[in-house]
């Protein structure tokens, strides 16, 4: 898999090649979580006397072999901080690397001779003279041994020791810009984010980023909690306020006591509470919505609103909350003519005028819907299914919600594409949006927290890479990278989400996109 040339993946397997004083313990502690880093340093001083007792070695190296190996064996990010020097034991870490299918990355430092020597005498009991100077004329070979074994390499420059020398600054490396050549440690669910994230700043595209709510931990006041979200949202910049039309809590989000409020009473709540968010969901289910009611509940909320209603509409998917409620669950053909059929209704009941109408789908006698909407209320089609559901959006939709993995909606865009050339429609009037379950932190131990409280039985490596879990510059690089392909919208579901204050952590974010 490639990776930009200044990049480290995370997960994976991280060794740091260079002699004493060379700054890699230092670099590994500004970028890396402690629980991260597995250094025979420390290791010498929970099997032995002192991080220096040499008597302790093997023990140590036989406790960070296994560490090692259990680390890369639950696909979590390893970084082996050693000397480097032990060919057998690299090839063994590489090869269980491989085993894991994680990536593998050699650090080489090579710090300038005079500055290790300096270094090395600062320190309290330092390295012998004779070995320092060993390890130094072993590093002149270190890169093409290194590459042979089949390691990737980056090297540290001047612009990465130097952050490594401050903590405080690579602290905030997700927020701050760093040196073109210094290296970054970048997810691998999403190759080129750091670079992307570089764009980002050089050059700023716009995106509009709207929460979508779809957990509701509100205890005792509802009204009070809704209406506490809902003002963070628009104090953290973002576009609007989506939530989910379900009748029961899906398994996807929590529990099916928890509770899920009826979208559009909830809606028409938040119309009277905040001034600029875009209202709406994501989406309704046209299974339970006749068409000539929803018609008439959009374009109640769009002239309460202002203009600031949408509507996201689906085919419906799950049979459960049907059953439950005594409704009818027609197969997948027929809710996808429903679809149709409710799309045609909508656009006829919301055009001005009360004339009859009589179209592919829907005849009315007339179209008497009053409020009208006071905007052009945009349809945006929920659902990926590729022969029918996108050919649906390409023909008859505003908007077309996607998943927001990059491989699948890059399937997803040329079909939907390839729909609307079908239909004699331009692509680009056609808006991209798509929904994203970020796990996001303020930092990489904040990002680790909340993958460890929501991952449930799921590893910890595999919760990550769905939830593209990431610090605010990682989320910044991949919705950089999701507007290069045409996404328009991002609707974001916090899945940590519990107070107005973890909406707050999405401003930077927005910020970077306004």
């Amino acid at each position: 898999m490639a990776h930009a040339s200044s990049a480290v993946p995370d997960p994976a397997l991280v060794i740091l090649d260079g002699a004493s004083g060379s700054g890699k313990s230092t670099w590994a502690g500004s970028r890396y979580r402690p629980a991260e880093v597995v250094s025979s340093d420390q290791l010498r001083g929970i099997v032995g006397s002192g991080e220096h007792d040499i008597g302790a070695s093997a023990d140590a190296f036989a406790v960070l072999d296994h560490v090692v190996a259990a680390r890369l064996g639950r696909g979590l990010n390893t970084v082996v901080d050693t000397l480097g020097l032990d060919p057998q034991r690299r090839r063994a870490h590489l090869e269980l690397a491989r085993r894991a299918g994680l990536p593998a990355v050699a650090v080489l430092f090579e710090t300038e001779p005079a500055e290790c020597r300096r270094r090395n005498r600062l320190r309290l009991t330092p390295v012998p003279a004779t070995v320092l100077e060993g390890q130094l004329r072993r590093m002149a070979g270190a890169a093409s041994q290194l590459e042979a074994e089949g390691w990737t390499l980056r090297h540290a420059t001047s612009a990465d020791l130097a952050t490594a020398a401050d903590p405080g600054t690579a602290a905030n490396a997700s927020t701050v810009a760093p040196p073109a050549s210094e290296i970054t440690i970048e997810p691998a669910h999403t190759v080129g984010s750091a670079a992307a994230a570089a764009r980002q700043r050089a050059a700023p595209a716009r995106l509009s980023l709207m929460l979508q709510v779809s957990r509701f931990p509100w205890g005792d006041d509802p009204a009070a909690w809704l209406a506490a979200v809902a003002a963070a949202a628009e104090e953290a910049g973002l576009a609007g306020l989506a939530l989910m039309d379900h009748l029961i809590q899906i398994p996807q989000v929590g529990r099916a006591w928890e509770p899920i409020p009826e979208p559009w009473v909830t809606l028409g709540m938040l119309a009277g509470l905040t001034t600029n968010l875009r209202l709406g969901t994501l989406v309704t289910p046209v299974t339970y919505r006749p068409p000539g009611v929803l018609a008439k509940t959009v374009a109640t909320l769009d002239a309460l609103s202002g203009g600031r209603a949408f509507c996201g509409i689906g085919a419906g998917w799950w049979d459960r909350e049907h059953a439950a409620f005594g409704l009818p669950f027609p197969p997948a053909r027929e809710r996808l003519d429903q679809l149709e059929t409710t799309i045609e209704a909508l656009r006829a009941l919301w055009a001005p005028g009360t004339r009859p109408h009589q179209g592919s789908r829907v005849s009315l006698p007339e179209t008497t819907c009053y409020p009208r909407p006071v905007s052009s209320i945009p349809i945006i089609v929920g659902g990926s299914g590729e022969r029918r559901t996108l050919r649906i959006a390409a023909r008859l939709g505003d908007g077309c919600n996607l998943p927001a993995d990059l491989d699948a909606l890059d399937r997803k865009l040329a079909i939907l594409r390839s729909h609307c050339a079908q239909a004699g429609r331009d692509p680009a009037q056609l808006q991209v949006t798509v929904l994203d379950v970020p796990v996001l932190g303020r930092d990489r131990e904040h990002v680790a927290a909340i993958i460890e409280q929501h991952r449930g039985r799921t590893s910890a490596a595999a919760y990550a890479r769905t939830h593209h879990a990431g610090t605010v510059g990682d989320h910044v690089g991949r919705y950089r990278l999701l507007a290069q392909r045409g996404v328009t919208t991002i609707f974001i579901s916090l899945p940590d989400l519990a107070t107005p204050e973890d909406v707050m952590r999405l401003a930077p974010v927005a910020s970077a996109f306004a």
